[in-house]
């Protein structure tokens, strides 16, 4: 039991998901920061304040505490927005990588030893 565990636990992509999961919770984090501490203060702090509140978790309308969700909305935009260009990038790259397997694989032309052979069966033909 303990090795089908190991084995489970030790599979590729198990151990990938792990990564990922734990570097989109980093992610996740730096998203969130850059959500509460650059793109609140700088783009909404004119409308909290024209809404009377200081931070946007304040943000509710009778009883309805909204401002926690918009920021959950922010973080989904921003998330989106950066994991559409970093799968467009690598789209990219796989296309770039592709192409270029492609050029290495194509038959390649005669060799400079098969072109002087050559040159020399044609000189020895004219004598």
């Amino acid at each position: 039991m303990l090795k089908d565990l190991k084995e489970f636990l030790l599979r590729g992509n198990v151990v990938d998901l792990a990564v990922a999961v734990i570097i989109g919770a980093a992610f996740g984090a730096i998203v969130t920061s850059l959500v509460n501490d650059i793109i609140t203060p700088l783009i909404l702090n004119p409308a909290l304040s024209a809404a009377g509140v200081d931070k946007i978790a304040e943000l509710s309308w009778n009883g309805v505490a909204y401002g926690s969700f918009l920021s959950a909305v922010i973080n989904f935009l921003v998330i989106g927005t950066v994991l559409f260009f970093i799968v467009k990038s690598a789209e990219k790259a796989q296309s770039l990588a592709k192409k270029k397997e492609e050029v290495e694989e194509a038959p390649a032309g005669p060799t400079e030893l098969e072109v002087l052979q050559e040159i020399k069966a044609l000189l020895a033909e004219k004598k």
